[in-house]
C-alpha cells in the first residue's frame, strides 16, 4: 500500500474531493483490471473515454479517481482528484508509485521514423558485451540485463515502462536503451522519465493516420529532445534536414553525426558488401558485420552514444565489428542453390527505398532481384501508392501481397499499392493476396544468385488477419519453400 498523496508528487492538480492521505493499492487505467482500494485513471482515448467508466471502477472497488472531470455524482469515501491531463498525470503517478526508477540508471531514448529498433538493440548488445548490466525496452522484445520479456508496443505505457525499470534497479541495470515512438510522445507516456540521452535518428512518411501531417508528427517528435535535461545529451542525425530542427529549444549537450555533413561523430563508407562494412569512423576504420547505408547511420549513433556514456574509442570499435543483425532486420539467408532470401521489416516508404538501394549497391546486376511488399491495414493510406511505386521501380520483379490486413480488404489495400507503380513497370509487377503464397511463387521465379527481399512484417511472427492473429514467420517460411527447390 501507498499513500497516494506521495503518488501525486508533481502532478498538476485543479482541484480534490475528498482525502489524498490515504493509503491505495495500485494504479490502473483500464477499468476492468480495478480492484479494492486501487486508484482508477480516467483517459481519453481515441476509441473510448475512461470517464465513463468511473463509476464502474468505483463499484468494482476503486478508493481514488483521477479525472480531467470531476462527476457530478460524488461517492462518499471515494477521492476525486481533479488535473489538467490525466495522460499526463497517470505518466508521473506511475514513475512516483514505482520509486522513480529511471533515476537508478542511465535511460537513452531513441526516436526517429527508422532504425529506433537496430539502435535500442545493437546498444543493449554493445554494452552488454561490454561487461555492463543492461536492459531494452523495443518494439521487438523487453530485456531486463539477461531476463527476455515480450514487448506489445514500441514504447508500452507509463506502468508498464516504470515497472520493467523498477525490475531493472533490482538486477543491478546501469544503462537502458529504449525506442521512443511518436505514439509514445503524444500520449505522454514518457513523461516524468529521467533520460540520460536522446537520440534522433531520421525522418520520413509514418503515422499519418495519426498524426494528420509530416508536420505535427515531427514537431511531436521535438518534444522528445524539448523536454531532455540539462545534465542529459542530445545526439541527432545531421544529414536529415530534421536532425538540427530537434536540436532548437533543448536543454541538453547537444552533438551530431553524419555521412554526408561535418559533426561530431563522421563517418565514411569504405566498403560495402554482403559480407559486411568497412567503415571509417572519426579516422577510425572498422570492419562490421552489418550491411548497407542506413546501418552505417545506425553505426554511427552507436558510436557515439558509447563515447558519450563514456566507452573507450577502441574497445567501442572492438564491440562494433562483433555486432550482428537484429532480427527482422536485413535478416538474411543463402540456400544451397545460391538464392539470397532477405527479411526486412521496412514498412515505411523511406525504408524500403532504403533497403532496395542497399541491395542494389552490393549485387552486380546479373542477378533477378525479387521483392515482395504489403502494407498494413487500417493505417495510413497515403503511403500505399508510394511504397507501390519505389517497389516496382527498384526491383526486377514486385509481387504485391498481404501484410497484417487487419480489419481491412487485403484486395483493397493492394489495388491502392498498385495506383503508385508507373506504366512502364506494369510488367514487373503481380498481386497474391495470400503472402504464404506470395513467397512461395517468388521461391518458383526466383534462379541460382536472384534474390528474394520480403518487406514489411520482419521480426514479427503473426498475421493479423479480421482481429485474429495467426503464426506467420517470413523468414521461416521462406526457408522452407527454399529448401523444398533443392529437393
Amino acid at each position: 500500500m501507498t499513500e497516494l498523496k506521495n503518488i501525486l508528487y508533481k502532478v498538476a492538480i485543479n482541484a480534490v474531493v475528498g482525502n489524498t492521505i490515504t493509503n491505495v493499492n495500485k494504479i490502473e487505467f483500464d477499468s476492468r483490471k480495478v480492484g479494492q482500494e486501487d486508484v482508477f485513471v480516467a483517459i481519453r482515448g481515441s476509441v473510448s473515454d475512461g470517464h465513463d467508466f468511473i463509476e464502474k471502477a468505483i463499484n468494482q472497488g476503486a478508493l481514488a479517481v483521477i479525472c480531467e472531470k470531476t462527476p457530478d455524482v460524488i461517492v462518499n469515501g471515494v477521492t476525486y482528484v481533479e488535473v489538467q491531463d490525466t495522460q499526463s498525470a497517470l505518466a508521473i503517478m506511475a514513475s512516483n508509485y514505482y520509486g522513480s526508477p529511471s533515476e537508478n540508471l542511465k535511460l537513452i531514448g531513441v526516436t526517429g521514423t527508422n532504425g529506433k529498433t537496430t539502435i535500442a538493440s545493437l546498444l543493449y548488445m554493445l554494452f552488454k558485451k561490454a561487461g555492463f548490466k543492461v536492459g531494452l525496452l523495443s518494439t521487438v522484445k523487453i530485456m531486463v540485463d539477461i531476463e527476455e520479456y515480450k514487448a506489445t508496443h514500441t514504447t508500452p505505457d507509463s506502468l508498464m515502462i516504470n515497472h520493467y525499470l523498477k525490475e531493472m534497479n533490482k538486477a543491478g541495470v546501469e544503462y537502458c536503451f529504449m525506442e521512443v515512438s511518436s505514439h509514445g510522445i503524444h500520449q505522454k507516456r514518457t513523461e516524468g522519465l529521467a533520460f540520460a540521452g536522446g537520440i534522433f535518428t531520421n525522418l520520413s512518411h509514418d503515422h499519418l493516420d495519426y498524426h494528420n501531417t509530416f508536420k505535427e508528427y515531427r514537431d511531436v517528435k521535438k518534444i522528445f529532445f524539448d523536454n531532455l535535461p540539462e545534465k542529459a545529451f542530445a545526439l541527432v542525425n545531421k544529414d536529415d534536414k530534421n536532425g538540427v530542427f530537434m536540436l532548437q529549444n533543448t536543454k541538453a549537450k547537444q552533438y551530431t553525426y553524419g555521412l554526408k555533413s561535418y559533426a561530431d561523430y563522421r563517418g565514411q563508407i569504405l566498403e560495402n558488401s554482403l559480407g559486411g562494412l568497412l567503415l571509417k569512423l572519426n579516422d577510425h576504420e572498422v570492419w562490421v558485420k552489418l550491411i548497407g547505408t542506413f546501418n552505417a547511420y545506425n553505426l554511427l549513433a552507436i558510436f557515439g552514444t558509447a563515447e558519450l556514456l563514456g566507452l573507450e574509442t577502441i574497445e567501442t570499435l572492438q564491440l562494433l565489428s562483433d555486432l550482428h543483425s537484429v532480427s527482422g532486420r536485413f535478416e538474411y539467408m543463402i540456400s544451397e542453390n545460391k538464392i539470397t532470401a532477405i527479411v526486412d521489416y521496412a514498412h515505411t516508404p523511406d525504408a524500403l527505398k532504403n533497403v532496395l538501394e542497399t541491395i542494389n549497391d552490393i549485387r552486380t546486376n546479373n542477378e533477378t532481384l525479387i521483392t515482395i511488399v504489403g502494407c498494413g491495414g487500417d493505417r495510413d493510406k497515403t503511403k500505399r501508392p508510394v511504397m507501390g511505386n519505389i517497389a516496382a521501380k527498384l526491383s526486377n520483379k514486385t509481387i504485391f501481397t498481404s501484410d497484417n490486413p487487419r480489419t481491412e480488404n487485403p484486395d483493397k489495400i493492394i489495388e491502392d499499392i498498385e495506383k503508385g507503380v508507373e506504366p512502364q513497370h506494369y510488367k514487373k509487377t503481380l498481386s497474391i493476396t495470400d503472402r504464404r503464397q506470395a513467397i512461395k511463387t517468388a521461391c518458383q521465379l526466383a534462379n541460382k544468385n536472384d534474390i528474394i527481399l520480403i518487406a514489411g512484417k520482419g521480426h514479427e511472427t503473426y498475421q493479423e488477419i479480421n482481429g485474429e492473429r495467426m503464426d506467420f514467420n517470413d523468414f521461416e517460411i521462406i526457408k522452407k519453400e527454399l529448401k523444398k527447390l533443392n529437393k
